[in-house]
Order: C-alpha cells, then structure tokens, then sequence
C-alpha cells in the first residue's frame, strides 16, 4: 500500500522551477439517471473537509438544492497529518465525526479499499457509492453539477427548479470558472507552495490581476453572472471566504486584503455568507484556519495558528 509522499502533503514535490502544479482527480464517474450510478435517495455519501473549499463547494450546492436528505455527510478532521486526512475517532476535533459508512480511521483508506495499489493523492471531497461500496467521483466541479441537476425528479419543484449552471448562461460560467480556477481557486495554492521566488511571483501577480478583474465585473452586481447566483459564484466564494483569515498570511497573498482593498468582492461575499444559509452553515472558520496552519510544516513549522483576523467575517 503506498501511503508515503501522496498522504503527507509536507513531502509533495514541486516542479523543478519551484512551481506547485496540482494532479487532476482520479475518480470521473457520474450519477445519471441511465448509468451505473442512478440519483437514488440515501445511496450517495459525502466525505468531506470544512477546512478544504474543493471539498465545500459540494456542501453548498447540497444544501442549495435541498439534497440533505438524500446525500450524507461525514466530516474529517482538520488537522491532515503523515497519513492525510483523519476520521474524527482518529483525531477528535469539534465538528470532526467518525467514519459509520466504512469505518474508515483515515480518508485515504476509502481510496485503497476500492483500488488496493492506488498511487494517486487521498483528496476530499469524496462522493461514495453505499450500494456497490465504491468511489463515484472526487472531482468537486463534476459533482456540484450532479447535485445541480440529477435528482431534480426526486425533489420538491421549488428546489428542482433551482438550476445554478442554466442552459443559457453556460459558456459565460464556462469561460469564467476556467481563469477563476487558474488564476484564484488554484493561484493561492500556486502562491503559498511555490519554493522559488520567481514561481511565487508568476502565480501572486496574476492572482491580483484576476481578483481586480472579478472586482470590476462585480460593481454595481449581486452576482457574478446573468444577476442570479451561479456556481461561478459558489466556486468563487470558498477561496474568497478563505483569503483574509488564512490566504493573506500563510500563503504570501498579501498584496491587498478583501476586506481592505476590495469593496464590491468584500460585499458579495459577506451577502452570501450572512443571507443564503448554504453559505453560512457549510463555513467554519475554525477547521479552515487550523488545517491550513497546522497541515503545512514545511510553510509553518511551529503550528502556530493565529488568532486574527477578528472577525473572520465583517457583518454586512
């Protein structure tokens, strides 16, 4: 079994320039009402990481559309040690839970129980199959559209009726994730594990490039797209959310702050988070802030985790 490098995030390794480039995910299945997997009430689980906005991003959509029900949830521990990400019988940690499903004692044990020689990294989310016992899916833009639109005939109308990727706004939520991604979703990440002075700088500054970008585009709007919530907006918000209490610091984004430099990006987030209860429920600040700082030695090798900024979030 390799454990290894793919669960210690502290011994990954970056591209010989310095640069960190992120693996894709392994798992592609889909729930569809013709496939292997069908939308069946109760037969999906969701394991998860508060801490992780991949893994959260699937946890608003859950609850945007009304899924709570019909798709669980088991949330891991924060703290992603040698072995990766800890069940909370493993690690206790609040809001932490054990694994019920499986009986997991860490997430990378749901990977090699169904590919006993699986060589890739043991992220969160993870979409799980209880009939067949199996992994559909740990792509997290991939399953936001499975909840967005494949069990709408088991839902109320109202929530069926809720669509977040509309048939009319799709190639501008397209062209926006694909820079957002690049550029901020995955630019912070590119910013905080560059090794080199010159890979930090060619992900920071297009990363500021692209927050003054969405800044423009926001002004005068409630929303990124079309004037209704989007999963552009979703997907945006769980690093936004993430930048001030953990991005700033750890990660060296720290050319501006949302809250000081901001104002419409600042808005929109605090109106999400304070009206749309999805948004507000899903967050915990606690996970988010020690995970980042306790999981990464080879940025802070003390652990300290710091106590600002206060409050994590402005009210509105």
């Amino acid at each position: 079994m390799s454990t290894g490098t793919n669960a210690d995030i502290s011994k990954m390794k970056n591209e010989p320039d310095g640069a960190f480039r992120r693996k894709p995910s392994s798992f592609r299945s889909h729930i569809t009402k013709d496939g292997q997997y069908t939308p069946e009430k109760g037969r999906y689980h969701l394991y998860v990481s508060y801490a992780c906005p991949w893994a959260t991003r699937t946890l608003i959509m859950r609850k945007l559309k009304g899924l709570e029900d019909f798709v669980g949830v088991t949330v891991v521990s924060p703290r992603m040690g040698v072995n990766g990400w800890p069940l909370g019988d493993v690690d206790p940690f609040p809001a932490a839970e054990p694994d019920l499903i499986n009986g997991a004692q860490h997430i990378k044990d749901l990977y090699h129980k169904v590919q006993p020689d699986y060589d890739g990294r043991y992220t969160v989310p993870v979409l799980w199959d209880k009939k067949t016992s199996t992994i559909v899916n740990n792509e997290s833009s991939e399953i936001i559209r499975m909840f967005n639109s494949e069990f709408n005939d088991q839902l109320s109308p109202a929530e069926a009726k809720l669509d977040f990727y509309p048939e009319e706004l799709r190639a501008e939520v397209d062209s926006v994730n694909e820079w957002v991604y690049d550029t901020v979703n995955n630019g912070v990440y590119k910013s905080g594990f560059a090794t080199s002075q010159s890979a930090y700088e060619a992900a920071v500054i297009p990363l500021f490039k692209s927050l003054d970008r969405l800044e423009n585009m926001l002004e005068g709007k409630e929303y990124l797209i079309g004037n209704r919530l989007t999963e552009a907006d979703v997907r945006l918000f769980v690093t936004i959310v993430r930048f001030d209490p953990v991005y700033v610091g750890h990660f060296k984004c720290n050319i501006r702050t949302i809250r000081n430099g901001y104002p419409n990006l600042h808005l929109w987030m605090r109106k999400l988070y304070w009206n749309i209860p999805a948004f507000k429920e899903t967050c915990n600040f606690e996970h988010i802030k020690t995970h980042y700082y306790w999981s990464h030695p080879m940025i802070n090798p003390h652990r300290v985790v710091p106590v600002g900024p206060e409050p994590n979030i402005l009210p509105l």
